[in-house]
């Protein structure tokens, strides 16, 4: 990436009142040209207690809807409309109001990666850091917990008190991930410990030394006095290879670790969304908007 992109887009920036969130599986160049960095829920509450009027999302749609669901009144761009949520795109709303009337006592937890048509007919939604103590604390011992299976399988298995239901959902990236992946990970590097994201299939998550969200996960691993296998999309240890080049990070099949719908975006185009010339402006019907806020603050209460 040349200097001169570099002081285009901060130039710009200053110009249009924008600030430019980053998930972190985005790529090296645009986590390094972000102002702020890390999980979906993380970037959205950080974008309402910023005075920007702009907000660039480099994430997926189901990010940018949450920066908008708690951030109004702020221009919210996501520069490739395309990139969407394998995950997310796996229930709509009718499906859950279905759901619900067959289990009429139940809660219905969504996880974060959801849409925001679906957030609106769901009780709590739920991080995958906050899952656990969230789903723990409902009253209601019976749970529907969408979409992700195997997030939904790992609670369970923690949380045998409660009976929950899970819907047939999951991360197309994650979910792709083996046992055998693992085991020839671990064999190839025999002195580390490994770190993944529960959205794997829990024959991977049962071989591993931490299992926890992809802030969790960089946390582990900074903090740990081996070298450590990184079972998360592959930007994750793109990161911190980049950022801590004298330490030892591995990646776990990053072919397979790797989100197509995470890569659209390049600093070009960044800047291209930057001058208000790519990117779609993210709006929201404020009924739809007020019902999906309300199981994201049913989230902060509990958690």
């Amino acid at each position: 990436m040349s200097e001169h992109l570099r002081e285009r887009i901060e130039q710009r920036k200053k110009e249009t009142d924008t600030v430019i969130l980053a998930h972190t599986y985005q790529p090296p160049q645009i986590i390094d040209l972000a102002d702020i960095t890390g999980d979906s829920f993380a970037l959205a509450k950080a974008a309402a207690k910023l005075p920007h009027k702009r907000v660039i999302m480099c994430g997926v749609r189901f990010m940018a809807e949450s920066v908008k669901i708690l951030a109004p009144e702020k221009q919210v761009i996501l520069p490739a409309p395309d990139a969407g949520c394998g995950m997310a795109r796996m229930i709509k709303p009718e499906d859950i109001l279905a759901w619900k009337a067959q289990h009429p006592n139940a809660a219905v937890c969504a996880y974060i990666n959801t849409t925001a048509a679906v957030k609106a007919v769901c009780d709590v939604c739920v991080t995958s850091s906050s899952a656990l103590k969230i789903v723990s604390k409902l009253e209601q011992d019976e749970i529907l917990f969408l979409p992700d299976r195997n997030l939904g399988g790992w609670i369970a298995a923690q949380l045998p008190e409660k009976n929950i239901t899970l819907w047939n959902g999951y991360c197309p990236v994650h979910d792709e991930l083996t046992e055998a992946q693992v085991l020839a990970a671990k064999a190839e590097h025999p002195d580390a410990l490994l770190a993944v994201h529960p959205e794997c299939r829990e024959e991977v998550v049962r071989h591993a030394d931490m299992a926890g969200s992809t802030a969790e996960i960089i946390t582990f691993a900074l903090q740990s006095d081996k070298p450590v296998i990184i079972g998360t999309e592959r930007g994750v240890a793109d990161t911190l290879t980049q950022k801590y080049p004298d330490r030892a990070f591995y990646y776990l099949c990053p072919e397979t670790l790797t989100c197509p719908d995470m890569k659209y975006i390049s600093p070009e185009l960044l800047l291209a969304a930057v001058n208000g010339e790519q990117g779609e402006s993210i709006e929201l019907d404020e009924t739809l908007r007020l019902q999906a806020k309300k199981s994201i603050d049913r989230m902060l209460e509990l958690g």
